[in-house]
């Protein structure tokens, strides 16, 4: 197949797509008789990404494959486009997810116990819902508590292609460094887990479900996190699909 019309079909069906895709998906599209081989695919892309290169969009590999989005400078100016109201998320569902992903697999006590404020069965159900975490096992002690890791979805959502691309600790001062899109209300005051709405951050106004250029993963914020940065990093699991 001539390397100008393979190129656009990949460029069609990304910009088509609702999800990113792999080149696996990619190599689907065609039948065994036009199949180009995995190095032609994986050409075709790169030489996109030189495409797109000064323009508004961009091409960028992510956990789950690739995809399209629009670039960060002018971000502020598309998301405009979408006027529905969204979930504001609060403090603690994004520290709740933090924990999970620098301390994955970490059962709720463990949180819990890190934080100092018991953990909202609503911020569970919220991330569980969002697709950002999901049960990988149970911890071997009485009961047999869920131990929580983060999913692809996660990582697509934040514009990263591995664990391993979460930024160190050591670089993120606070919790609201993570992108304006997931902006907060102020600092939180230890409360009840059955506060209404004290985690779920429902009824508040933002662009968090907005598509977006990818964001900056979220960090924990306790000096307890920083000190133990690197064994945690170490130990991190990769998501399952």
């Amino acid at each position: 197949m001539e390397p100008q019309l393979l190129k656009r079909i990949i460029e069609a069906a990304l910009l088509a797509s609702a999800q990113p895709l792999s080149l696996p998906q990619l190599s689907g599209l065609f039948d065994e008789f036009e199949m180009p081989s995995h190095e032609d695919l994986a050409k075709a892309v790169e030489e996109l990404k030189a495409d797109a290169e000064g323009r508004g969009i961009e091409l960028v590999e992510v956990a789950s494959g690739f995809r399209y989005q629009v670039c960060n400078d002018v971000h502020a100016h598309v998301c405009r486009l979408w006027s529905e109201r969204q979930t504001r998320y609060s403090r603690a569902l994004l520290e709740t997810l933090s924990l999970i992903a620098y301390r994955q697999p970490i059962t709720r006590a463990e949180i819990e116990q890190i934080r100092g404020v018991a953990v909202s069965t609503n911020i569970v159900r919220t991330l569980e819902e969002r697709e950002w975490v999901r049960v990988v096992g149970y911890r071997d002690l009485p009961g047999k508590p869920a131990l929580f890791g983060t999913t692809k979805a996660f990582l697509d959502y934040f514009n990263l292609k591995s664990l391993d691309q979460l930024p160190p600790l050591s670089e993120i001062r606070d919790i609201e460094d993570i992108d304006p899109q997931l902006s907060l209300d102020g600092p939180e005051t230890p409360r009840a887990p059955d506060e209404p709405d004290a985690d779920s951050g429902e009824g508040t106004d933002t662009h968090g479900d907005t598509p977006h250029p990818g964001q900056h993963a979220p960090a924990p914020t306790t000096d307890e996190d920083a000190h133990a940065e690197h064994k945690m990093r170490d130990d991190t699991p990769e998501p399952a699909a």
